[in-house]
């Protein structure tokens, strides 16, 4: 247990300090000493972590394809939040024109929606005057509303996520906030990672520009 290990790294470090100053230490009883490391442990125990793998010691967002959920991640990999979404119907890949959701690092480069109201309809990037309803959505039910906020991915994988016929910028892969309708934790989406207006805000507000994001198939 690690505050085992330093409880007792602590009292043979004294130990070692008192006899350099030629100082007589208190008796500790080492027993009780790993006792109550023990019992710390147990009163609060150590956090699992899952630090950014690309940037060492910076927060990062984790999609989730096989569970259908976003995970953001502090600077020490320590999980702040937890969201359900819906990635691309048809799957994973990284063509252009594929409908499908891209795999690997990419990064947020552009932030669109700002402030705007939840259920606002966001069109070719431009925040509009209008909003989604039920009923709207009842009239174009194969519209791909995208609502409330963006944040736009950049591919950082050369050949992979980036440059060509891959390049996930240039196919408008987002991740952006979506309607009622939508089948939270079960792809339904034209590629993009879809939210609830709500957790879009809330991670909107989280995050900076810039931020790493990695789109796992298998997590």
């Amino acid at each position: 247990m690690p505050r085992l290990l330093l409880a007792l790294c602590l009292l043979s470090a004294a130990a070692g300090a008192a006899a350099d100053d030629d100082q007589v230490l208190p008796q500790v009883d080492p027993i009780a000493v790993a006792a109550f490391a023990a019992g710390q442990q147990i009163a609060a125990p150590l956090l699992e972590t899952r630090p950014n793998a690309r940037r060492y010691g910076a927060p990062w967002i984790l999609v989730g394809v096989k569970s259908q959920t976003l995970k953001l991640y502090d600077g020490w990999g320590r999980q702040q939040r937890e969201y359900v979404v819906s990635t691309a119907r048809k799957g994973v890949g990284e063509l252009s024109g594929s409908y499908q959701t891209p795999r690997g690092w990419h990064r947020v480069c552009e932030r669109i929606g700002a402030g705007v109201e939840a259920d606002t309809i966001i069109f070719r990037r431009k925040v509009t005057p209008w909003k989604y309803t039920p009923e709207l959505h009842a009239q174009y039910p194969n519209k791909d509303w995208i609502l409330t906020r963006i944040l736009w991915l950049c591919g950082e994988e050369p050949g992979k996520n980036q440059g060509g016929e891959v390049d996930s910028y240039n196919r408008a892969i987002y991740i952006h906030g979506a309607g009622e309708h939508v089948p939270w934790g079960s792809p339904s989406s034209l590629g993009c990672v879809r939210m609830k207006n709500p957790d879009v805000i809330e991670l909107f507000d989280a995050t900076d520009n810039g931020i790493d994001v990695l789109i796992d198939e298998n997590a």
